[in-house]
């Protein structure tokens, strides 16, 4: 009769834990995917930008097309990896793709933002001002909401592994969760003029 009490607390208590780890890894799992989400949200608000940006630019920027060009394509570029991210958040390629198409976009902005530094009219402009500025807190808002979504993937990657959820992620296809990686962008080095009286 002990024996028989054993077995049924015993199974009791690998029932209980496979449940409870099982139901732990979806939570995380959906937890990474709504953090990804607040990503999405505000590089769609980025992506919303830059039209306006450079629709603005272009009048003062006649010989400076090219960049201008780079700027929209750059964007272009993201979009799609942002979309293809947004379909599976997590998965290690979308991650990379979109990482690398985030940098190449920073970097087009940096340059557009250079460039513009040698148009007087258009640094004074308003509306260029606004748009600028807009960006920047944007920009800030995709780093912390970055931030979020790193740390719930991290959650879930280290409960995945752990034992005994590692024993659950394994046979029901738990896969491990990629990090949104900000890609070092290189950024013309400014030089600070000379002022001499």
């Amino acid at each position: 009769m002990g024996i028989l009490i054993f077995i049924i607390v015993l199974g009791a208590t690998i029932a209980y834990i496979s449940v409870d780890g099982y139901n732990r890894l979806v939570a995380q799992r959906n937890r990474y995917k709504n953090a990804y989400a607040q990503i999405d949200v505000q590089l769609q608000r980025r992506y919303d930008l830059i039209p306006n940006l450079v629709n603005t630019a272009r009048g003062y920027l006649t010989h400076e097309r090219e960049t201008l060009e780079a700027v929209i394509s750059c964007r272009n570029i993201a979009i799609t990896a942002s979309n293809r991210a947004a379909s599976d958040p997590g998965a290690p390629r979308a991650m990379e793709n979109l990482s690398q198409a985030e940098g190449e976009l920073t970097g087009a902005l940096g340059r557009l933002f250079a460039v513009s530094e040698s148009y007087p009219n258009l640094k004074a402009d308003g509306t260029m001002m606004q748009l600028m500025e807009e960006l920047t807190s944007t920009e800030n808002r995709v780093g912390f909401a970055r931030q979020a979504f790193n740390d719930a993937v991290t959650l879930y990657n280290t409960t995945r592994e752990a034992f005994p959820s590692n024993l659950i992620a394994n046979q029901f296809g738990f896969s491990s969760a990629e990090l949104l990686r900000e890609v070092a962008v290189e950024h013309e080095v400014r030089v600070a003029p000379q002022v001499s009286f």
